[in-house]
């Protein structure tokens, strides 16, 4: 690394750390003013606050944002560059435009390391404690009973409970349907059902029904033993749990529907991609921030900030929306997650060229 290369990552990552930090202190803020209330009503401690609470709304909301951040950041100092003439005198020196762009990639590679580190091992857990924290004192809303569950466990075989307590392992108004393709061939109703251990699930006062073809056996019992290869907790599991889960449970999770044979999990595939795309859009910004605010042009910074704000929330806009298409079936995860990054490389590849020459 040479001078330069020095000189431009610690401008980039001080800009960057300096930003984020500002922000941050400020959404705390109005954070914390909008739900003192709650805390004061519920009687919470200021460790709970800190610990439970603020300590992962940081590192949430800094992750979800940092594209938006590494823009703003890479367009005010290099602006700053270019009104200073520092750019010309860099480029009049014999360093190529390509070379030049050298230390703004090496820092966004630093960052794509940490966005994805934090994506995928940091923030599920501390998303699960901010949740459960807004649960328990802002929404006074609890995850211990689950209703109406309905979710296909193997291929052909559909499991019902009416109602569920994580508490007790317990439910009630339950039922097991087989299919042969579109044709019930067996189904069991019992008025409770209880999970042991090792997938082995308990029917009390049940009725069982096997059909073959027109004739029907019925068979009924106070305890039937059975394996259903489902846990507890997945009774509980909503799109939301999966920004909740880290990478290797995340995957685990999607390969065990896809084997069930279940097609209700493309809000966990899309969190998937977007734990890769969310961390690529770091090159993505830092091209068009450096492409847009390299050259010196009059009206000078103000301008090149205007232009990157609204670059960089249609940017967040789009990658919000675009997300939508996955669950209304119009397209597929990975192309409703990624999108929006072949869009805006596109831009940022056609203002490469132009700048280069």
């Amino acid at each position: 690394m040479k001078r330069l290369d020095k000189y431009i990552i610690g401008k980039f990552l001080g800009t960057f750390i300096f930003s984020i930090v500002l922000i941050m202190s400020i959404a705390v803020i109005f954070d914390l003013t909008e739900k003192l209330d709650n805390f004061f009503e519920n009687q919470v401690s200021v460790r709970e606050i800190i610990m439970d609470y603020y300590l992962n709304f940081i590192p949430y909301y800094m992750n979800m944002f940092s594209p938006l951040f590494i823009f703003i950041s890479v367009i005010f100092f290099t602006s700053k560059l270019a009104g200073d003439s520092e750019i010309i005198a860099i480029l009049a020196s014999g360093v190529s435009y390509h070379r030049f762009m050298w230390p703004y990639f090496l820092s966004a590679l630093l960052l794509f390391v940490f966005s994805f580190w934090m994506t995928g091992y940091v923030i599920p857990p501390a998303s699960e404690k901010m949740l459960t924290f807004q649960d328990k004192y802002i929404l006074h809303f609890s995850r211990e009973n689950a209703r109406n569950v309905q979710m296909e466990v193997e291929p052909g075989t559909i499991l019902y409970i009416e109602s569920f307590q994580k508490r007790t392992n317990l439910g009630y108004r339950a039922s097991l349907e087989h299919f042969d393709g579109k044709k019930l061939t067996m189904r069991i109703t019992a008025d409770r059902i209880h999970y042991d251990s090792a997938f082995n699930w308990h029917f009390d006062k049940y009725v069982r029904r096997d059909f073959d073809g027109m004739r029907e056996t019925l068979t009924r019992g106070n305890r039937l033993d059975t394996i259903i290869p489902v846990l507890p907790k997945e009774l509980f599991y909503t799109a939301e749990n999966a920004q909740m889960m880290a990478n290797p449970e995340l995957k685990q999770y999607i390969e065990t529907q896809r084997k069930r044979g279940s097609g209700n999990v493309q809000a966990f595939e899309t969190e998937w991609w977007k734990r890769w795309a969310s961390p690529i859009g770091a090159f993505i910004m830092t091209l068009l921030g450096v492409t847009m605010s390299s050259k010196k042009v009059r009206g000078g910074m103000g301008k090149n900030l205007g232009v990157g704000l609204t670059l960089s929330a249609l940017y967040i806009l789009f990658s919000t929306v675009s997300t939508t298409f996955s669950v209304n079936g119009v397209l597929s995860p990975f192309m409703s997650v990624w999108l929006p990054n072949f869009l805006f490389l596109a831009i940022g590849i056609v203002l490469y060229i132009r700048v280069s020459r």
